[in-house]
């Protein structure tokens, strides 16, 4: 007994003890309350707030049957989750098991009233969005166990989540907490807060006409973009698409303006003319010959309409969206440069959000073309670029030709309210600050008087562009399993034109009607999101209205005599509203690009100007 008792108290006395010790105490995790998400005026896009979690000690569970038979009326558990529960409480090695975690306070309650040994209730936060699914796809989600997976959840997770706590208790074997038995806590660092660039009134209302227009055209998906071009902040961001199983638009996880390309169709000419002008080729008021159609390779390029051979002004060429006269600028620049300018303008590279799973688009390389690639892409066929490439394309043309870096995340604030501006980026030149100022008086005549007048707001003058474009199919090819042509509507483009303070690109994918044009599809969508955003925003309307377009020949003869530097009101008046057929035969169907498929933007039926 001697031997025993010096054994025990005083050469093993450290393991007993702590063995007693570990019967005794009990270490619980306390989860850090993450960061909240805010809009750019404070307003509550993600918060989290706390809610009971009840755990269990299964060591000090006699019978985890019986256990679960009272718990699962008050859980609903159905019989898998019931045996799942048993067999966790009956784990002999475990000392910690969930039961259920973020319960309302009235089941709470009512498992407290039940006084079953073993189980411990402590509080746990649960991640709310105030604003239901807004701009969900943006803000992204958490899992159960309120880490980041998706969107700037899951991108800022670090941030967000912060610090764990510890909190140790001792209990008595019944598993109660002993009230004068020891106690310590190390309470968790909550993590950062971000404050977006997002405004929630404009998310709200870009989701709303978004999905109007979604349901009015019988579209799957469609995006919109609304950015302030200067800085490159996004003041809304919106992916809606139709539920297959309800029939109804709702958001998506997926930020599909970052993650999903498309070819651009029309609104590539932009950047085509621009190179052109660029590099000294053209002038806006410069005269070149445009047929009705134009061989390239193997393959034959339409107009949409049946015109003679006749000259097309630069800004002609741009505001009826002639895909001859485009081609024809594209075979001046050849096809090095014009892929220069492609990537200048930032196609082929991720934007500086680094967004989760964003796509970089589609580029091939230049030894890669095909014998029509020359007529393709400089057309918006053949390449694949995300919303959000092209809508920063447009800003460098609004930018006087500066690249400015979007920006998603204004500022991180700590825990102690501390302030971190959010840099997004490096700004560069892509072209000079003449080209974009022609580029903008051409983009007005688009829609003043060519493929876009349905984006034109009364006293503001809007500068865009339209276009219409063919869906590739998975399998090869743009014709579906029934044979028949998807479309992708675009309009993209800022006002006012000669100040540029807001930005928008909405695209609207695979409308289901006859009406599929860019012009009559997503230009009213900008057109309401671009007159909601000037209220709210109070940008005033410019002081000087901008000349009209000369309205005769004499005028025109006239104005080409003075210096071909004027711009928009020495060039060539449009006068067709109608751009590319889309019913024309595509090149080669299962290649994209090589496709002479080429969406039309406008007609006179439709249009009416």
């Amino acid at each position: 007994i001697a031997a025993r008792l010096v054994q025990v108290q005083a050469l093993g006395g450290d393991e007993y003890a702590a063995f007693g010790a570990s019967q005794r105490f009990q270490s619980i995790s306390l989860p850090a309350d993450r960061g909240s998400i805010f809009d750019r005026n404070g307003n509550d896009l993600a918060v989290s707030m706390p809610a009971r979690t009840i755990v269990a000690d299964p060591k000090l569970i006699d019978d985890p049957s019986a256990t679960v038979a009272a718990l699962t009326p008050i859980l609903a558990l159905d019989a898998t989750e019931a045996s799942e529960l048993t067999a966790r409480l009956g784990d002999p090695d475990s000392r910690f098991a969930y039961v259920a975690r973020r319960v309302d306070d009235a089941t709470a309650t009512a498992i407290e009233e039940l006084s079953l040994p073993g189980l411990l209730f402590i509080d746990e936060p649960e991640r709310v969005e105030p604003a239901d699914d807004l701009a969900r796809s943006v803000l992204g989600s958490v899992d159960v166990d309120g880490m980041g997976i998706t969107g700037l959840e899951a991108q800022y997770d670090d941030l967000l989540t912060g610090e764990p706590g510890e909190l140790v208790i001792e209990k008595d074997p019944e598993g109660r907490t002993i009230p004068a038995g020891e106690r310590q806590l190390e309470r968790a660092q909550r993590g950062d807060d971000l404050v977006l660039t997002i405004d929630r009134s404009m998310q709200y209302e870009t989701e709303r006409a978004l999905a109007a227009q979604i349901t009015a055209k019988g579209a799957e998906c469609g995006t919109a973009i609304v950015s302030r071009p200067g800085s490159g902040e996004i003041l809304a961001l919106a992916n809606l698409c139709v539920d297959d199983e309800t029939g109804e638009v709702i958001a998506v996880g997926n930020n599909r303006a970052a993650t999903t390309v498309f070819e651009p169709g029309s609104v590539n000419k932009v950047i085509t003319v621009a190179a052109a002008l660029e590099e000294g080729l053209v002038a806006p008021s410069t005269e070149m010959v445009v047929p009705a159609q134009l061989q390239v390779s193997d393959h034959l390029f339409k107009d949409s309409h049946e015109h003679p051979t006749e000259p097309y002004s630069v800004t002609r060429i741009l505001a009826e969206s002639s895909n001859i006269g485009t081609i024809k600028l594209a075979q001046m620049l050849g096809k090095e440069r014009l892929d220069d300018y492609l990537r200048r303008f930032g196609f082929g590279a991720k934007t500086a959000l680094d967004f989760p799973n964003e796509s970089a688009g589609i580029m091939r390389d230049t030894d890669d073309y095909s014998g029509t690639s020359m007529g393709s892409i400089p057309i918006g066929q053949g390449i694949s670029v995300t919303a959000l490439q092209m809508l920063e394309a447009y800003n460098v043309i609004a930018n006087d030709g500066v690249y400015v870096p979007p920006k998603l995340v204004l500022e991180t604030v700590g825990a102690d309210g501390s302030r971190n501006p959010v840099v997004s980026g490096e700004e560069r030149r892509v072209v000079s600050e003449s080209t974009a100022a022609r580029m903008r008086d051409m983009m007005a005549e688009v829609v003043a008087e060519g493929t876009g007048t349905r984006g034109g707001i009364t006293g503001y003058t809007v500068a865009g562009k339209t276009g219409t474009a063919r869906k590739p199919q998975p399998d090869g090819g743009y014709r579906n399993e029934n044979g028949a042509f998807e479309y992708v509507a675009t309009f993209a483009g800022f006002v006012p034109a000669e100040r540029p303070e807001l930005s928008i690109i909405v695209v609207i994918d695979e409308p289901a009607s006859s009406d599929i044009f860019g012009g009559s599809v997503a230009a009213p969508v900008f057109a309401d999101l671009a007159q909601y955003a000037l209220r709210l925003f109070r940008v005033p309307p410019p002081l000087v209205e901008r000349a009209p377009a000369p309205e005769t020949a004499a005028a025109e003869a006239e104005a080409r005599l003075e210096d071909e530097d004027d711009g928009l009101r020495r060039s060539s008046p449009a006068t067709t509203t109608s751009t590319t057929e889309p019913g024309a035969a595509s090149a080669d169907e299962d290649d994209p690009s090589t496709s002479t498929t080429v969406g039309r933007d406008e007609s006179d039926s439709i249009d009416g100007g």
